[in-house]
């Protein structure tokens, strides 16, 4: 095939809006919403990926994996879905997804599980190998060509420190606030380094229980546990010769702490339930939003283990201490976003400046992103107000009331009400609420995730308050 093809099993609307981003990168993006049509489109197309629901309308994400493991060569499959647990992810992990993911679906995220083009053969060939992580990230970006965004001191100086080591082998602990960019600092170093052409894997301590966790990092023989019905390589062979990136490492249970400091110091382990010793070159990288000083002191954490985490110790600033900062990647993701969208470009009011510079930024960069996002797509054909970022009746100034209320003269003028009913401009606030969802929905083209920035609510309320208006017939 000319391109690599992508099936989704899913709802159009929750999925549609990243094919324009697929597409873009030279893939094609397939789209089924039940067992028969994947089938269908999985024989004719062979898809080299598949992103599944936990369950659909006519589709059963576990049947489904249970046929997968019994046919050879059978594509790696992702379950994503808008809230999970730990406890489901462990079911179809075990059943033998690739991965489970929570949305957003994100081409960051989407590029890292995308087969080789030319995989390497496994050692025990198996009907659903995980090689997703061999393919390295950042488009196999040349050395140096990954870059951070940021002049203020603070940053400078951790940029400084992590080009100095990037070259070496040295582990590195990446410690600050949720959201302040620790996995793009561990990406720099990686690309910055001599393993640029080699793998970068990554993985959350946080997301998965021990005994899952030790799989994932270490892999399993065939028939170690129940459920193992296939050798499955761990995130440790997957990144020999390249970087591994431990994410939230204070979260590993101490039982696996022990087993990660053989790995450090011997560069050497063992699979679960496996009897031969496995060899790898890995140069790790861990991240915390926490004290991990403290964690020690409360015997959470190994000592022995953190000296051998922090030879390299590198502690990102919060966005709120990074002055001029937040207007430079203000600028930067709402380009990314207006480019991403088709839109115009779009320029800040002074106001709104003032309002971004002013602002705590308790979720860091990764805050100021999704306000960008939801900013683009509230601002039309612009400029970018405080009003647009939803945080606040305080926001709205006379100038914009005055605005709006001009704006829905001319339309009550342009379109008369022809009852007295709908002239009444006072309604229950339940059924504002219903209105505003429902337009929300309309302006995201169905997309729950986004809808739910916008409204400022999680997706779970979003579902709930969904799941009601079907039970009152309304079609949504």
């Amino acid at each position: 095939m000319s391109a690599k093809t992508v099936l989704f099993i899913a709802e159009p609307q929750s999925v549609t809006a990243i094919f324009p981003t697929l597409q873009k990168a030279g893939l094609q993006a397939g789209l089924a919403d039940n067992l028969n049509g994947a089938l269908g489109f999985i024989k004719k197309s062979r898809p080299c990926l598949i992103f599944c629901r936990p369950q659909l309308q006519g589709f059963d994400a576990k049947a489904f994996l249970r046929k997968a493991s019994q046919i050879e060569g059978f594509p790696p499959v992702v379950v994503f879905t808008a809230s999970g647990s730990a406890e489901q992810a462990t079911e179809f992990l075990e059943l033998g997804a690739r991965d489970y993911w929570i949305e957003p679906l994100v081409w960051e995220k989407i590029r890292l599980v995308l087969p080789d083009e030319e995989p390497e053969p496994e050692p025990e060939p198996a009907p659903c190998p995980p090689k997703a992580d061999h393919r390295p990230s950042g488009n196999g970006s040349p050395k140096g060509r990954f870059q951070i965004i940021g002049r203020h001191t603070a940053v400078l100086r951790v940029l400084a420190l992590a080009k100095q080591v990037a070259g070496s082998k040295a582990t590195v602990l990446i410690s600050g606030e949720s959201g302040t960019g620790k996995e793009m600092f561990a990406r720099y170093l990686h690309h910055n380094s001599d393993r640029a052409d080699k793998p970068f894997v990554a993985i959350n301590c946080a997301a998965l229980p021990e005994h899952l966790l030790e799989s994932e990092l270490f892999g399993h023989e065939k028939g170690a546990f129940t459920g193992a019905i296939q050798r499955k390589l761990g995130k440790f062979e997957l990144a020999d010769g390249g970087t591994i990136l431990l994410d939230e490492i204070t979260e590993m249970d101490l039982g696996l702490q022990a087993k990660l400091l053989r790995v450090l110091q011997e560069s050497e382990f063992d699979r679960v339930g496996g009897v031969d010793t496995v060899k790898v070159d890995v140069r790790v990288l861990a991240t915390t939003n926490r004290r991990i000083e403290d964690t020690v002191r409360e015997g959470k954490f190994r000592q022995d283990l953190y000296y051998r985490l922090n030879v390299i110790p590198l502690a990102l600033p919060a966005l709120k201490d990074r002055g001029e900062d937040v207007l430079l990647l203000a600028e930067y993701f709402t380009n990314k976003f207006t480019a991403a969208y088709g839109l115009a470009g779009l320029a800040f009011t002074d106001e709104a400046r003032k309002w971004l510079m002013n602002y705590d930024w308790p979720g860091n960069v990764r805050e100021l992103q999704n306000l960008m996002e939801r900013a683009v797509l509230l601002a039309g054909a612009g400029p970018i107000r405080p009003r647009h970022f939803l945080m606040g009746d305080e926001q709205w100034t006379p100038d914009d009331l005055s605005a709006i209320d001009a704006d829905q003269q001319a339309a009550c003028e342009a379109a008369p009400p022809s009852t007295p009913d709908e002239a009444v401009s006072v309604m229950p606030l339940h059924e504002m609420e219903k209105r505003l969802i429902l337009k929300s929905l309309e302006e995201t083209t169905g997309n729950r995730t986004r809808a739910a920035e916008l409204l400022g609510i999680s997706v779970r309320t979003l579902r709930n308050k969904l799941n009601e208006y079907k039970k009152e017939g309304l079609d949504v």
